[in-house]
């Protein structure tokens, strides 16, 4: 089981919880929307909460609440920049069976 970055990922994490001051870490979970059903939720982490699962990958604390596991095991997540304008963290996620057509929403 697990929750892994590349390199690009790791390096733009790094630089917003540099940024932000504070954090160990990235959250990472799913929620109930669009039309395929669920979608990814990101947020930094400031303490892992009771229930939590702590990855480390690149040097960068994941963490997954386990209730999530089932939808995130053997996620990796990278940031890429498609041009000057577009650029953000990409779910290279295996257990995704759907994909909505704008790309914001899965099922699983």
């Amino acid at each position: 089981m697990s929750v892994t970055l590349t390199e690009s990922a790791a390096r733009h994490v790094n630089e917003m919880l540099r940024k932000r001051g504070s954090g160990v870490g990235l959250r990472i979970s799913t929620r109930k929307s669009g039309c395929s059903g669920y979608a990814y939720q990101v947020d930094y982490v400031d303490e892992p909460a009771e229930g939590d699962l702590v990855y480390e990958s690149q040097g960068i604390k994941v963490i997954i609440n386990e209730k999530d596991l089932a939808h995130l095991d053997g996620l990796q997540i990278d940031y890429v920049k498609q041009n000057m304008l577009n650029e953000g963290l990409e779910f290279n996620n295996p257990n995704v069976k759907e994909m909505c057509g704008c790309g914001e929403s899965v099922s699983f």
